[in-house]
């Protein structure tokens, strides 16, 4: 009984550090999103946008599902960026129904000039942590985020 309740405590433990950075983390992106004048979820879907494309533009799907946030939401803050030029939004050049989404050079240079400051901030965020560990860390964070989706899933249908 003893070894169960020290995984119970871990697990736990665990839990509750991951809440606590995320907690970090919204307060971080909410800050680097009010000194370019956005919402934090308009700087997160900046932050998507720039990670998912490739060249050719990022679809709201893409987008949205990056996120984990609801597609309509991604359409109606995309067209507030694209109004205070942060994005350009274009036809797909395979299918003209859907929309590719990429940054503007407006926002390249905004975001270029945070880059001093957010280079310092995860210094500090990661300090102590050398490459192979973060590698390490990130296969393992990126394991539980899976397990996590699947007992979510099994307890919207009631298998847990």
């Amino acid at each position: 009984m003893a070894e169960k309740q020290k995984i119970d405590r871990a697990v736990r433990d665990f839990i509750w550090n991951i809440v606590e950075i995320h907690s970090q983390i919204e307060e971080i992106h909410k800050s680097w999103a009010e000194l370019l004048g956005l919402t934090e979820p308009q700087w997160l879907i900046l932050m998507a946008i720039d990670e998912l494309d490739e060249g050719h533009g990022v679809s709201g799907i893409s987008v949205a599902g990056k996120l984990r946030i609801h597609p309509p939401f991604v359409t109606n803050q995309t067209k507030k960026l694209e109004e205070m030029e942060f994005l350009a939004r274009e036809p797909s050049l395979e299918d003209a129904r859907f929309i590719q989404m990429s940054l503007t050079e407006k926002a390249r240079a905004e975001i270029a000039k945070l880059s001093i400051k957010r280079e310092a901030l995860n210094s500090t965020l990661l300090d102590g942590l050398d490459e192979a560990s973060l590698d390490y860390l990130n296969k393992r964070l990126a394991s539980i985020a899976r397990n996590s989706r699947l007992a979510s899933q099994k307890l919207s249908i009631g298998v847990l």
